[in-house]
């Protein structure tokens, strides 16, 4: 064991892409969370929270942690379990669709947004967390309590704003500029979490079975969640073109 803790160096370009991506995910969870509250009938409204849960959660929140955590340069090779991975991309959508469950239906109350935030925000920091836990590398992680707290307080915060913008608002401006807010939020919450982390390096090797890593890989997570996210995004406005043309 070493004292000494190894540094992270962040990527600038990563940095901004993960910034970029959570921007993308935000604005196009706000977009289909318009229909949650007309949605009719149980399965329609099934619909309309996982889409929208899939936006922000895998999309917005997820691939943002995932590449801010790749753009993170340390002077040791980092590899990441796949399961442990793919679950943590699980606790972030089941977070956030919990939240937008629980808001969008019946009427809106600060009661069911104050539950469905703490409920997210506990969420989304499990999702960070276990995504650290992820992190397959020759050394071993410590957390200052402190800012672990901090972090877990942010995501919280910002998962009431990001369910009470998602209720509340309809103009495609305000959606934007509401993205942008929340794009720093979860950026916030991420970089927060990865503040109250000191690698301290350790003599075993680690093993890299079924692990996830390359010097590309944050390129490319950003590439496919753009792409998604867009089609999304897309699809989602011209049908609502469609259906105001035809109620016209």
């Amino acid at each position: 064991m070493h004292d000494h803790a190894i540094q992270c160096v962040h990527d600038p370009l990563l940095v901004a892409l993960s910034y970029l991506v959570s921007v993308l995910g935000s604005f196009t969870a706000l977009q289909l969370a318009v229909s949650i509250p007309a949605a009719r009938g149980s399965g329609q409204r099934l619909q309309s929270v996982l889409g929208s849960a899939a936006a922000l959660g895998v999309g917005g929140i997820w691939a943002m942690h995932f590449i801010a955590m790749l753009a993170c340069k340390m002077d040791m090779a980092v590899t990441y379990d796949l399961p442990l991975t793919v679950l943590s991309a699980i606790i972030g959508l089941a977070a956030v669709a919990i939240g937008l469950a629980i808001v969008g239906t019946g009427q809106f109350n600060m009661g069911k947004l104050v539950l469905a935030g703490i409920l997210t925000g506990l969420g989304v920091s499990g999702m960070h967390y276990t995504g650290m836990a992820a992190m397959r590398m020759p050394a071993e992680i410590q957390y200052d309590g402190t800012l672990v707290i901090a972090s877990v307080a942010i995501a919280i915060v910002a998962s009431c704003v990001a369910l009470w913008l998602a209720f509340n608002l309809r103009g495609w401006v305000q959606m934007l500029g509401s993205a942008l807010v929340m794009g720093i939020a979860v950026c916030g919450m991420h970089y927060t979490g990865m503040a109250a982390a000191r690698f301290l390096p350790v003599d075993a090797g680690s093993a890299t079975n079924g692990t996830l890593g390359g010097a590309w890989l944050g390129m490319g997570i950003f590439a496919v969640a753009t792409v998604l996210l867009s089609i999304t995004l897309v699809t989602t406005m011209l049908r609502r073109q469609q259906r105001a043309d035809i109620a016209i």
